[in-house]
């Protein structure tokens, strides 16, 4: 699970300073205020780990990745150009150590630390790393650019890389904007262990899955010849056939002791009926020999079964998030951008449990960038029954003001009350009620 996060000169974030992030952790506020831009860097440091370029620093992207951002240019934050792009990350994992080649322990903790800065590189304003490395416990393992090539050393420790030979020369640029380069192991002795700190960064991005606030608009017929997609696509394309993967594999979920498993299917039938949008849900095959299916609906018990696209935005909005709820890996991080697109406020706060359920049913950390209230408010309903603890909920308000975005941490109390409450958070509801009981009093008048 990822548990910190910290961008510096990272489009208009100067410096977000450390930014805790829980199991389910909410960023809200304005448009425009930065809060994508958190979740941007997470996917850029995905789609970078996927390239197929070892030498690309950053994998900016382009139409075919989860995000595109252009260059460096359109990323750094401001008209610096000397300032550099910097990421940290922290992440928990299983305890770790790190060990000397006399099996001395160097250093052990449950939680790895990864931090890059990146600027261009003088005249030539070609992108590189200034400096890469990792942290666990005190010590940090860094590669840092001089003026022959790279350095590597250990900070915090009593530990140094032993070189094998007396000269040793400059290591060459770190791989991506993560990884040690190979030489790094023929040059030190004991430096055997930096290639597993970039492993579990590799694999924990793997674990990544976004949905974007797109929705691909619902087909009459869906063709699916049996791969099993990493998730629902960025835009939900593949939620159905993540519902045929699931089948054809026989995937069941845990709902807990006592409680039957349920196929995913089964899963998101119950929640679509729950939330009140269909009374039947299922995937049926059409044709086996040209692999075609088509997802029914029947609204109510006396409603006619009716393909997807007539059951209107509400189902086919809300699809993709609940496939993917309960399709991805267990301990996977699901990143959801405006994932109430489409759903009208009671939905949203539905929306609001199926995401707690997910979370604690399949120990998935669900990130969110919303702008909906109902989605708050269902959140504070939830820690007051005790249905959700306020240690596992993390909310942020972003805003913009002077040309930098801010963010600070909505402090919810054990009962769902958030004590600090930014003004007109989402609007004044008072001072329009106010303005149209002034407006009717003129008009009776």
């Amino acid at each position: 699970m990822l548990t910190r996060l910290r961008l510096r000169n990272f489009k208009s974030w100067k410096d977000t300073g450390d930014i805790a992030l829980r199991p389910i952790t909410a960023f809200f506020g304005a448009n425009s205020s930065g809060k994508t831009s958190l979740l941007q860097a997470l996917l850029l440091l995905k789609q970078t780990s996927e390239s197929s370029d070892r030498a690309q620093v950053f994998h900016f992207g382009d139409r075919r990745t989860l995000v595109d951002l252009g260059d460096f240019g359109a990323v750094a934050h401001g008209t610096d150009a000397g300032a550099a792009i910097g990421v940290e990350l922290d992440w928990s994992v299983a305890r770790m150590s790190v060990v000397d080649t006399d099996e001395k322990t160097i250093a052990q903790a449950d939680t790895i630390g990864y931090f890059v800065s990146v600027d261009r590189n003088g005249s030539h304003q070609s992108v590189s790393v200034e400096q890469m490395g990792y942290q666990l416990d005190e010590a940090r393992f860094r590669m840092f650019r001089d003026g022959k090539g790279y350095g590597l050393v250990a900070d915090g420790v009593l530990f140094d890389f032993v070189r094998r030979h007396h000269r040793v020369p400059p290591l060459h640029p770190p791989i991506r904007c993560y990884g040690f380069p190979n030489e790094v192991a023929t040059h030190f002795r004991n430096a055997a262990f930096l290639p597993d700190l970039e492993y579990e960064l590799v694999r924990q991005l793997g674990r990544f899955h976004y949905l974007g606030p797109l929705r691909a608009l619902p087909e009459r017929r869906y063709f699916w010849t049996g791969g099993a997609p990493p998730d629902v696509g960025r835009d939900g394309e593949l939620a159905v056939a993540a519902l045929l993967a699931s089948r054809a594999r026989g995937q069941r979920i845990s709902l807990g002791r006592g409680r039957k498993r349920r196929t995913l299917e089964e899963q998101v039938a119950w929640w679509l009926r729950d939330l009140g949008l269909v009374h039947d849900f299922s995937v049926e095959c059409v044709s086996e020999v040209a692999h075609l299916y088509e997802v029914i609906v029947k609204k109510s018990a006396t409603a006619a079964a009716v393909p997807l696209p007539d059951a209107g935005f509400g189902v086919s909005g809300i699809l993709p998030v609940l496939v993917l709820c309960f399709y991805a890996p267990e301990g996977s991080t699901i990143v959801l951008e405006q994932p109430e697109i489409h759903l009208h406020p009671a939905l949203q706060s539905g929306l609001a449990d199926v995401l707690i359920e997910a979370q604690k049913q399949r120990g998935v950390q669900i990130l969110i960038e919303s702008h909906s209230e109902d989605l708050l408010t269902r959140f504070q309903r939830r820690v007051a029954d005790e249905s959700l603890s306020e240690e596992n909920l993390g909310l942020w308000f972003c805003e913009f003001d002077g040309g930098i975005s801010r963010i600070s941490r909505l402090r919810m109390d054990a009962y769902g009350d958030i004590a600090n409450w930014p003004k007109d958070f989402f609007g004044d509801e008072f001072g329009e009620i106010a303005a149209t009981a002034k407006a009717q009093m003129r008009r009776r008048q």
